[in-house]
């Protein structure tokens, strides 16, 4: 029984702890260019993408394990913070920073359940299978998407170019070829929107 409790203590602490993920702010800002999304806004709105996109990965995926991988992807934001994807200088250090807060934030859960999420985050970080290079995909796609339909607002604020773009979301293929051509038709229609500098 007093086991038991230890258990539900530790994952009542984790609940508790991962709130935090609202706090995280991300450069992406929503559709309608109003302010800039959170962490856990960015979470749900790419696991609500993996259920009804799953039909596009390139192979047959574990779709409860593509929804468990994007909802616990950037707790490690949590206490490494956002590194804003065209960011070279915080890019260097990310790595390392992520992997000590996974072992910090997934910790407080019991034994089964850190090892199982540390090795679900592993795992997405590795792009190590079609799961994972799903996810990854979708997790790319998503503020693609949003900067689509707000005009490029973070583009324009931080100078993101073309070429930047297609280089940080190429990876999207691996996962899905059909959403790579998605995003593709939503880079050229931003330069033709004339809110994505062709460079």
């Amino acid at each position: 029984m007093v086991a038991d409790l230890n258990r539900l203590e530790r994952q009542m602490r984790f609940i508790v702890k991962i709130d935090r993920l609202k706090q995280v702010i991300r450069q992406s800002a929503l559709v309608d260019g109003s302010r800039q999304e959170n962490d856990a806004e960015h979470s749900w709105h790419i696991a609500v993408m993996a259920f009804l996109l799953a039909g596009y990965a390139n192979s047959d995926v574990d779709i409860l394990k593509v929804l468990k991988m994007t909802l616990i992807h950037d707790l490690v934001e949590i206490y490494a913070g956002d590194t804003f994807a065209y960011d070279e200088v915080n890019a260097k250090t990310q790595n390392d920073r992520e992997a000590k807060a996974a072992n910090r934030i997934f910790s407080i859960l019991p034994e089964d359940q850190r090892e199982e999420l540390h090795s679900l985050w592993k795992e997405f970080d590795s792009k190590s299978t079609p799961e994972a290079r799903f996810a990854v995909a979708i997790d790319k796609l998503q503020p693609l998407i949003l900067s689509y339909n707000n005009r490029g607002w973070s583009w324009e604020r931080h100078g993101v170019v073309r070429s930047q773009i297609v280089e940080e979301k190429r990876c999207i293929e691996e996962g899905s070829k059909k959403l790579w051509e998605v995003a593709q038709e939503l880079i050229e229609a931003s330069v033709s929107g004339g809110f994505l500098e062709d460079k």
